[in-house]
């Protein structure tokens, strides 16, 4: 374990494990969300915490901002649904072990917890952010992610594209890409969301990963990118916001055999930290913060281009970019 402090700590208001991860402080305070889900135990919610936290590092390095990485975990039982009461037990609780560890580290939505909550969290400690505006925070991070998808898509082109999930990013970015004139297919696990684009190509879940489209835009949970399903794929490159989308390292591998660009997932979706961590925690104006959110087209654009020169892939080239940043030899 390359990490730098763990904290488990039971709630004293929910009884609830609160797992806290700082991976690294070399560039500045750590960040990353608190995700509020059920597991099949709190260990599996502790090896969520260890593997997230170490992404957000690399996802904050490539992004060239001040801070390392780190996760809040609360646990919750399998088939569990906390009501209003022990929602706002936990979400204490975690403030204040957030609190506790003295300004290294500084949480935000993810799984299970959204600006609301971030409000109820910063009432046991200022290390928050993407509180709603009303509470004096930048609110809802998905537009600002939605944005820095599109600026890496634009780099990648194309007219064609296949989002799968519609949760806020996914139907940010279908809408976009509709308003921009692109063919676009789009898919979801809930059917009901067919109605909200009606001029977008419809596929169920089974099939999408096999569109013929020039881009696939993962938008739902992590895990979609395998052994299995990368010869499935019949696009030229896969890029998105969803967090973790491959098994394995070596799946980038397997997609660079087929051909197919893989942009790094944490260097994609970073456009909500980005955004929200320089209105928040660095006091940028909203402008200034949308500017160096399409940045990350720009990013995309030199690891590919690294990629084409050294003959590796632009995961290779986002985890050198990363080593660099943090002074570890290439």
């Amino acid at each position: 374990m390359n990490h730098e402090h763990v904290v488990v700590r039971r709630g004293a208001r929910s009884g609830l494990p609160v797992i806290v991860a700082v991976h690294s402080t070399t560039l500045g305070p750590a960040l990353g969300g608190l995700r509020l889900k059920p597991y099949a135990g709190w260990r599996d919610g502790l090896d969520d915490a260890l593997r997230l936290s170490a992404a957000m590092t690399a996802k904050c390095a490539v992004a060239g901002l001040a801070h390392g990485g780190g996760k809040t975990v609360v646990p919750l039982p399998r088939g569990a649904d906390p009501g209003a009461e022990v929602r706002s037990a936990v979400l204490r609780d975690a403030g204040d072990v957030i609190e506790s560890l003295g300004g290294a580290y500084a949480t935000g939505p993810d799984v299970g917890t959204g600006p609301d909550d971030m409000a109820v969290v910063g009432e046991r400690t200022r290390q928050v952010f993407c509180r709603p505006e009303r509470a004096g925070g930048s609110g809802d991070s998905s537009p600002a992610t939605a944005t820095g998808v599109m600026a890496a898509l634009r780099v990648l082109g194309g007219e064609s594209f296949a989002v799968v999930g519609l949760g806020h990013v996914g139907a940010d970015v279908a809408g976009r890409l509709l308003a921009a004139g692109h063919r676009v297919l789009v898919s979801d696990v809930d059917d009901g969301k067919r109605a909200l684009f009606p001029a977008a190509e419809w596929v169920a879940p089974e099939a999408i990963l096999g569109a013929e489209v020039d881009v696939l835009v993962p938008a739902a949970l992590g895990g979609l990118l395998t052994p299995d399903t990368v010869p499935r794929l019949r696009c030229r490159a896969v890029a998105g916001p969803a967090n973790n989308q491959l098994d394995a390292p070596a799946t980038a591998r397997l997609l660079h055999a087929r051909g197919i660009v893989w942009a790094p997932d944490h260097v994609v979706s970073a456009g909500g930290v980005v955004y929200a961590t320089e209105v928040e925690l660095h006091g940028a104006t909203p402008a200034a913060a949308t500017a160096r959110v399409e940045t990350i087209g720009d990013t995309l654009r030199r690891l590919l281009a690294a990629a084409q020169a050294n003959g590796t892939t632009p995961a290779a080239e986002a985890d050198a970019l990363a080593r660099a940043r943090l002074g570890a030899p290439r």
